[in-house]
């Protein structure tokens, strides 16, 4: 679909928004070396030699020209290069990318911006490369430390892959994050606990951990391994709080933890419903203007984009996001944070008074799942436990009622 003008969002509506939220950038570069078995994201497999690194590149700049109107004079807060492997770019390659952001945007001068690498791909210094090139944050992604379980994962790192990732991010970056797998295929709860021994030693500031679980069109879906029982994985998950919290790492978001002062900016505005412009293959934005919010989505197939991108052209599909359903997406976001949200933000983020969610709170804290004061609203331990129960209370009544 072609870029509507920008006439077309600032046109009156049945939002009032008193105030614009925070934005952020993200950027997705879709290239890996090897589709892992559990992955949906928008991945594709291609040999770094054959990565049209700068007709990618140049896609992206004329995509963020066509959208600078959008957002012409908000300041960038958090920037998130994403994939794919976005380290397969070479360190010129993402020193041009952020070179080309700084011209075209008003980035704050505390812009956090996260770099997503993989073991495997790196040779020694290519991180501090990273860094000279503005890079202020790597986000490594080990998943594992245990030989057996990267393979049946379908990594392309061994151990000592990973362990030397982690230690030259630890030794080129103030802030990076691991990102951890648990309730892997045959994995025990010792298993676990060495392998967060191992990630723990290396003192890292910020981790991030995800049950492994069997997304639709994966190969995992097609061929799926023998899971960890749901008792078990809840086992695993205390545990994982236990060993995190006693080496010094908060769980502030069902799957985030980190050390005081390294919280990720870039996810704290998703959960906290602010705004972000995605470029790239596939990418997602959600925009807020006066009197709307509406989200974006780019064309998904690297060749597709980078052709529609560079002829104008590259929003796949927008919509707007009805004000029933606000509500319900802000809580979607908010209640996986630990502190939750103040009462305040709801209204800014929404448009919405907080009587339209009052019947919903009142449910959920009555069922234990939430508390509250006159000010904040934040899940329960219990809250946290059910998530998925305590979020469909949320739910507008057309879904609900279908």
């Amino acid at each position: 679909m072609q870029q509507p003008d920008i006439q077309h969002y600032l046109r009156p509506g049945t939002l009032q928004l008193a105030s614009l939220p925070p934005l952020s950038l993200y950027i997705h570069l879709p290239w890996c070396l090897k589709k892992c078995p559990y992955c949906d994201f928008n991945s594709h497999e291609m040999a770094p030699a054959q990565m049209p690194q700068q007709r990618y590149l140049d896609a992206l700049q004329a995509d963020l020209e066509a959208a600078l109107p959008l957002i012409w004079g908000r300041s960038v807060q958090s920037v998130f290069i994403g994939g794919g492997t976005p380290s397969l770019f070479s360190p010129e390659a993402i020193d041009s990318l952020i070179a080309s952001l700084r011209a075209r945007l008003s980035l704050s001068a505390d812009c956090e911006i996260t770099l997503e690498a993989n073991p495997g791909t790196f040779e020694k210094d290519r991180f501090r490369a990273y860094r000279a090139a503005g890079v202020t944050r790597l986000s490594v992604g080990v998943q594992s430390f245990n030989d057996a379980a990267l393979q049946r994962l379908g990594r392309v790192h061994d151990r000592a892959q990973a362990i030397a990732a982690v230690e030259e991010a630890a030794q080129a970056f103030d802030t990076f994050n691991l990102d951890i797998m648990y309730a892997l295929p045959g994995q025990t709860r010792d298993a676990l606990r060495q392998d967060m021994a191992t990630a723990l030693s290396l003192a890292p500031p910020h981790i991030s951990i995800y049950h492994l679980t069997i997304e639709p069109n994966t190969y995992f879906a097609k061929y799926p391994p023998a899971m960890v029982a749901e008792d078990e994985a809840y086992a695993m998950l205390d545990l994982l709080t236990e060993l995190t919290g006693a080496a010094g790492l908060e769980r502030y978001e069902v799957s985030a933890y980190a050390r005081a002062g390294h919280r990720c900016r870039h996810n704290l505005n998703y959960w906290q419903f602010g705004d972000y412009l995605g470029l790239g293959a596939g990418a997602h934005s959600k925009l807020s203007f006066a009197h709307r919010v509406v989200r974006q989505t780019r064309y998904r197939e690297p060749r597709l984009y980078m052709e529609q991108a560079l002829a104008g052209q590259c929003l796949a599909q927008e919509e707007e996001i009805g004000r029933a359903d606000l509500g319900f997406e802000f809580m979607l976001n908010a209640l996986r944070l630990k502190d939750g949200f103040a009462l305040q933000q709801f209204s800014e983020r929404t448009g919405q008074s907080i009587t339209s969610i009052a019947l919903a709170l009142e449910k959920a804290e009555q069922m234990g799942l939430l508390r509250r004061d006159l000010t904040r609203v934040a899940p329960t331990e219990k809250g946290y436990d059910f998530l998925n129960d305590l979020q469909a209370l949320f739910l507008p009544a057309s879904a609900t009622a279908s």
